[in-house]
Protein backbone atom coordinates (compact mmCIF):
# COMPACT_ATOMS: atom_id res chain seq x y z
CA UNK A 1 0.00 0.00 0.00
CA UNK A 2 1.45 3.35 -1.04
CA UNK A 3 1.67 6.36 1.25
CA UNK A 4 -0.68 8.30 -1.04
CA UNK A 5 -3.29 5.55 -0.59
CA UNK A 6 -2.83 5.67 3.19
CA UNK A 7 -3.24 9.46 3.30
CA UNK A 8 -6.52 9.15 1.36
CA UNK A 9 -8.12 6.99 4.08
CA UNK A 10 -10.24 8.53 6.84
CA UNK A 11 -9.87 7.73 10.54
CA UNK A 12 -12.44 4.92 10.60
CA UNK A 13 -10.92 3.25 7.54
CA UNK A 14 -7.44 3.56 9.06
CA UNK A 15 -8.55 1.88 12.29
CA UNK A 16 -10.19 -0.94 10.33
CA UNK A 17 -7.13 -1.41 8.12
CA UNK A 18 -4.83 -1.46 11.16
CA UNK A 19 -6.92 -4.22 12.74
CA UNK A 20 -6.85 -6.29 9.57
CA UNK A 21 -3.11 -5.85 9.08
CA UNK A 22 -2.27 -6.62 12.72
CA UNK A 23 -4.27 -9.84 12.51
CA UNK A 24 -2.52 -10.82 9.27
CA UNK A 25 0.87 -10.05 10.84
CA UNK A 26 0.05 -12.13 13.90
CA UNK A 27 -0.94 -15.09 11.71
CA UNK A 28 2.21 -14.74 9.60
CA UNK A 29 4.40 -14.63 12.71
CA UNK A 30 2.75 -17.76 14.05
CA UNK A 31 3.14 -19.55 10.72
CA UNK A 32 6.79 -18.49 10.60
CA UNK A 33 7.45 -19.89 14.08
CA UNK A 34 5.91 -23.24 13.22
CA UNK A 35 7.60 -23.60 9.83
CA UNK A 36 9.64 -21.02 7.98
CA UNK A 37 7.50 -19.06 5.56
CA UNK A 38 8.56 -18.75 1.93
CA UNK A 39 9.42 -15.06 2.05
CA UNK A 40 10.36 -13.80 5.52
CA UNK A 41 10.63 -10.24 4.18
CA UNK A 42 6.83 -10.17 4.20
CA UNK A 43 7.00 -9.97 8.00
CA UNK A 44 9.06 -6.78 7.78
CA UNK A 45 6.79 -5.29 5.11
CA UNK A 46 3.70 -6.03 7.17
CA UNK A 47 5.24 -4.54 10.34
CA UNK A 48 6.22 -1.38 8.46
CA UNK A 49 2.74 -1.07 6.93
CA UNK A 50 1.16 -1.23 10.40
CA UNK A 51 3.59 1.45 11.58
CA UNK A 52 2.77 3.71 8.62
CA UNK A 53 -0.95 3.27 9.24
CA UNK A 54 -0.52 4.10 12.93
CA UNK A 55 1.56 7.17 12.08
CA UNK A 56 -1.06 8.49 9.68
CA UNK A 57 -3.85 7.77 12.17
CA UNK A 58 -2.02 9.72 14.86
CA UNK A 59 -1.38 12.62 12.48
CA UNK A 60 -5.08 12.82 11.58
CA UNK A 61 -6.13 12.65 15.24
CA UNK A 62 -3.78 15.51 16.11
CA UNK A 63 -4.96 17.52 13.12
CA UNK A 64 -8.59 17.08 14.15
Amino acid sequence: MKNSDIKALNIAELKEKIGVEKEALRKMQFAHQVTAIENPMKLRESRKLVARLNTELRAKEIQK
